[in-house]
Formats: structure tokens, sequence, C-alpha cells
């Protein structure tokens, strides 16, 4: 992902030296950039009669593109100072930000810093501003991991609003879970969705380059482990609709895609999509999810610019009394396996058999999150656990000896049945790690309820 953008103003009022503000806006501008955060930088705004320094800054930010804004309060200020600038921003997401005092002969010195941030929060809250509330403590390290974290969220919602999702058919097995508002979805969080017909990736995949394929059969085959052999019209036919839809992809330029799974690839085309998936979220690095889920692909791309993680989809088998198993009857991606990726020719029910990604999933500390909607209204379930290793299962339905599917036991941070009863679909979003501050911080900003 492109670096995050963020431009910066420094506040301090005019009867505090100018040195003492301008040096300390300084030092936090450095560690902001130390981040790997490109800045736009304005000097220090004071409350000067003329408006004049305000008007200056106005003036050099106005004209530049960033993801998020850093109002650095160095001392005390009068408000209007610094909502004369912020009023003019006022659709960016705001990172007021209160500096501390500093020693100086053993003394502690300060420029009331936090009088300045708390004569604004609640002016901020109040006129409806997008903003995060950071300040330092004089005996503490300065809060930078909470500045970067931030300009993680601000960068995340800036891509969303130029992100585009492929959608092949629609609603998968006339689910309703999956459905979405495409006009709410892109006034609330930002992406557009584009949906096309499975007939166009037929045709292209009947055109593809055998050279091409060629290729693309080595490389899994260096990479990949059988369990079992599998047919070369198999992997052949897999690699074809994955050039296919490389193609489509990279005309339009999706960030994710969803197909039409079971009422599709498999009834129609007589080929389970598990083989196409790896392949896109591998080598193509577009978040990747079955049955028309839009609203799991828009998660996906959440939890990827939030985290840099591709965000894999698992879906629920069990609840228990302290944990969940969550697996896929199809595929993971790479990113999220331990070890070498493991598949193996399978056969669920009376669905025509193909590739069957059966690799073992990384364990640790986990969040697992949801975007769902209820009319234009967006909530976000967020929910953290430890993955472990499942014990011995397995899936009726598939042709025996049944395989051992992708999946994890994830044991519950908070009870089982107060998670079951917020359930909002049967496809979650799993990153390793806990994101959840980052999660919340990006729900308010846009206006999301929190579960």
């Amino acid at each position: 992902m492109r670096k995050i953008k963020a431009a910066f103003v420094g506040f301090g009022e005019v009867n505090t030296p100018t040195e003492i503000i301008t040096k300390k806006c300084l030092e936090a501008k450095k560690l902001v950039e130390d981040r790997n955060i490109e800045l736009v930088y304005t000097d220090p705004v004071s409350d000067d009669p003329e408006g004049k320094y305000a008007a200056r800054a106005i003036k050099e930010l106005s004209n530049t593109d960033f993801d998020f804004i850093i109002f650095c309060v160095a001392g005390w200020i009068p408000s209007h100072a610094v909502i004369s600038v912020a009023n003019e921003f006022s659709q960016v997401p705001m990172l007021l930000w209160g500096l501390t005092g500093y020693y100086k002969n053993g003394v502690m010195v300060t420029t009331a810093d936090q009088a300045g941030t708390s004569a604004l929060r609640k002016a901020f809250e109040d006129l409806g501003y997008k903003f995060k509330y950071i300040y330092n403590c004089i005996d503490s390290p300065p809060k930078i991991d909470k500045v970067e974290d931030f300009g993680k969220v601000a960068r995340a919602i800036s891509l969303l609003k130029r992100s585009k999702l492929g959608m092949m058919g629609f609603r998968d097995m006339n689910l309703h879970t999956t459905l979405y508002d495409g006009l709410s979805l892109k006034r609330t969080i930002g992406p557009e969705v584009e949906v096309f017909e499975m007939l166009e990736i037929f045709q292209k995949a009947r055109k593809v380059d055998k050279t091409d394929i060629r290729e693309v059969l080595g490389s899994i085959r260096k990479k990949w482990v059988f369990e079992k052999p599998a047919p070369d019209e198999v992997l052949e036919k897999g690699v074809r609709y994955y050039l296919a839809l490389r193609e489509k992809i990279n005309e339009r330029n999706y960030q994710a895609i969803s197909l039409i799974d079971v009422d599709g690839m498999k009834k129609l085309l007589q080929f389970p999509p598990a083989m196409i998936f790896m392949l896109l979220a591998d080598k193509e690095h577009v978040t990747t999810i079955p049955e028309n889920d839009i609203l799991g692909a828009i998660t996906q791309l959440i939890v990827k610019y939030l985290t840099g993680q591709i965000g894999a989809y698992m879906e629920f088998y069990e609840f228990m009394e302290d944990r969940v198993l969550m697996g896929v009857p199809d595929f993971v991606p790479s990113e999220v396996v331990d070890g070498p990726v493991r598949v193996m020719p399978a056969r669920f029910g009376g669905i025509s058999g193909s590739i069957l990604n059966v690799s073992k999933v990384k364990t640790g500390k986990v969040t697992l999150c949801r975007l769902t909607s209820t009319g234009d209204r967006y909530k976000m379930h967020i929910l953290t656990g430890e993955a472990v290793t499942p014990r011995k299962w397995e899936e009726a339905g598939w042709e025996p000896p049944a395989p051992q599917l992708p999946s994890l036991e994830i044991i519950r941070d908070t009870p089982v049945e107060e998670f079951a009863n917020n359930v909002m679909s049967q496809h979650y979003i799993i990153s390793f790690g806990d994101h959840t501050q980052k999660m919340k911080d990006f729900s308010k900003l846009l206006n999301v309820e929190l579960i």
C-alpha cells in the first residue's frame, strides 16, 4: 500500500515564546515522519488578532491531498484560532494531538498544552468533526504509536473511497446476509461494486494463451504440495479461469472480487472455484470471497487497509461453550497458512470435483469482524480470541476419506453466547493480532455502529 499522507499544523498562543512552540512542533513532526508518514507541514499558528497565521496555514494546505490532518497543540491556544483552520477541512479525518511540557534544571516547564486540548475536544465533537483526541504525558514517551494507528485508519477510509469490487453473478444460493445496497454503501463506506456476467469469463477463458497456462501450472507444481495426484485437465481448467479473471481485474482495476459459487461455477461450469480464488489471492493480491458476499468483501478490504493483512474469510461450523469452530470448505490464502500450501482433488455431494485446499492455518491472537447493514444503517461486529489448532473433525458429505478442512478453534475473549446472539453472517473476516482499536476508530469516523 502507498504511504500514509498527513497534513500537520501546530498551535501555540501569541504570548508563548515562538521558539518554544516551533521547537516542540518540529520535534513532533520528526516523530511522525520517522513512522514513514508523508507530511505536508505548515508553520505553527497563533491567535494573532488579524488571523494572518491561520489564513497562511489554510492557503498552504488547501492545494494538497492528504488522508488526515494533525492539529498539534503545543501550548495554550484560544479555540477560535484552531477552529478557523479546522472548519476549512471539516470533511477530513482529524487528529487533535496535545503535546506536553518538559523538564529544565529539574523543574517541570509547561506551556499548558492540555489546557488547549481540553478547550477544543468538546467543541470538535459538537461541530461534528471526524476526529480522534490523543494527549502526551510528561513522564511517558510520546503517543506516536497512536498517531500512526490513526493514520492507518484515515488511509483506509481514503483508499476505500477509491476502491472498486468486481462481482461475478448475483446473490448465490438466494442468500440474504450477502445482499447489499449500492447507494448507501457508496455514501457510507465508499467503494463501488461492479457486477459482470459469468459468460464473459467463460468466453475469455476459451481464448487464454497456452503459454501462459503452462507458466502458471509450473509455478503451482513447484509451490503446492499435492496430497493426491490431480488430473492435468482439472488444473488446466482452473488456470484458464484464473487467467480470464486476471484479465478482467486488470481491465477494471478491482481490489476485491467475489464469484457466484454454488449456483454458478459449480452448477453451470462444473468447476468449484477454490483453486481460482487461491491463485487470485496469492498472485494478484486481491481479496477474495465466494458466494457474492459483497459486505464480506468490503470487510476484507477494511482489514487489509487497516492491518496490511490479506483478511481471509472463514465461516462457522460449531459453537461450543468457550470457543467456536471456524473453517472453509474451499480455500485459504497462502498468507494465513502454517507451512506449505497443501491441496488435493476432492468431491462434495453431487458437485463435480476440483482442487481443495487442505492446508493448516496459523494460530495465535486473532480479531474477527464483519460489516453488515440494515437498510442504510451500517454496523461492525468486532471480537477477539485465541486461535488454536482444531481437534480432528470432518464435514459430512465429502467423498471418503473426508478431508480435514482448513480451520481453527477460536477461544473467545468474551462469552460465546454473547457473540452468538449478535452474529451477523456465516462469513467473518480474520486477522492476526488485536486490531480492535483501529476497527473502533474506523467505525466512529464513518458513523458505523459498533457491536
